[in-house]
């Protein structure tokens, strides 16, 4: 393209999202002298020659930071073009480790809680790492609240009991009235139980009320010519195609939900997409994915393999379920 440098060496890095017991994450500070210099980053570095993504990742955190990971797993896997170079970012999450981290090359480390993240400077491509930092592996949809709404919310309040911290409000069957009175308990809801709520609903609502963002349905999506809200709050879509999901990145969405993956009871004549539709998404997406669809908690290690943040489920996380 006239005017574009070319894209001139591709790197492949492996990176840590390590997070302590207390819910902070540890950066590391570029040096000065290097690409993207002075920036903060997730620990980490490039793959040597025969190396997988995991021995690579054992490798640099004891060389760079003098700990030895004890468990971690897939998180997200980004690609980005730098004007110099293209960057595959391989992200797992490190929950456990041997050692204790310091900066065995002089480099400052830095322990910061997950949501003061956003107020630090990254370079472009740890961006949506950022993002998924942020994220629990659980997203509970609501099912349709019917007329026991004093039912309704005993339930979401057991499911918030049992460590649900992100939750879309999905009540279709309620004319807008009747959701925003909802909408008003379940925040306060919410509010009490540590989570975050995304209204599936107008956009406007959500700075009406103070909540934490909106989800957009497919139809919603596509309609959308650019970012309904501002960056402090969360903006997620609904996708099954690849259209979708270019579009979702064209308007700046923060995650995405892709389904359905497996066989759904509520659609029982939608084609699955499978674990491998699942990868072909992830791969494509550029911000953190949730697999809807069938899904369970027995699948989130199969939902991270394949490149997901975790999963978004309805009967899996609602109320007394298991």
């Amino acid at each position: 393209m006239p005017g574009k440098p070319p894209v001139t060496s591709s790197v492949h890095v492996a990176a840590a999202v390590i997070v302590n017991d207390r819910g902070q994450v540890l950066l590391a500070r570029r040096p000065d002298r290097v690409h993207q210099g002075g920036l903060w980053e997730f620990p980490g570095g490039k793959l040597e020659l025969s190396e997988d993504v995991r021995q690579a990742l054992v490798r640099e955190l004891e060389e760079e930071l003098g700990l030895t990971p004890t468990a971690s797993r897939p998180l997200i896997r980004v690609r980005h073009g730098y004007p110099d170079k293209s960057v595959l970012l391989d992200v797992w999450r490190v929950d456990g480790w041997r050692g204790t981290p310091h900066g065995r090359e002089g480099q400052p480390v830095e322990w910061v809680a997950a949501e003061a993240l956003t107020r630090r400077a990254f370079p472009e491509a740890n961006l949506p790492v950022v993002t998924a930092a942020r994220l629990p592996d659980r997203y509970l949809i609501t099912p349709e609240p019917g007329v026991d709404w004093e039912r309704f919310l005993a339930a979401l309040h057991r499911s918030l009991e049992r460590g649900v911290r992100l939750v879309q409000l999905r009540a279709h069957s309620l004319d807008p009235a009747a959701y925003r009175r909802l909408a008003e308990q379940v925040l306060g809801l919410c509010r009490g139980g540590g989570a975050r709520l995304l209204l599936n609903g107008d956009p406007a609502l959500v700075r009406e009320l103070g909540a934490d963002g909106v989800h957009l349905t497919s139809p919603r999506l596509l309609t959308c010519r650019e970012r309904p809200l501002d960056v402090d709050q969360w903006v997620a879509a609904s996708c099954h195609e690849r259209h979708e999901v270019l579009h979702a990145h064209r308007i700046g969405v923060d995650f995405i939900v892709v389904s359905p993956v497996m066989p759904t009871a509520s659609h029982p004549t939608a084609r699955p997409l499978g674990w491998k539709g699942l990868r072909e998404l992830t791969e494509l997406s550029r911000v953190p994915v949730y697999a809807l669809g069938g899904m369970t908690t027995d699948d989130l290690e199969a939902a991270w393999e394949h490149g997901a943040q975790g999963i978004a489920a309805m009967r899996a996380l609602w109320g007394a379920a298991g």
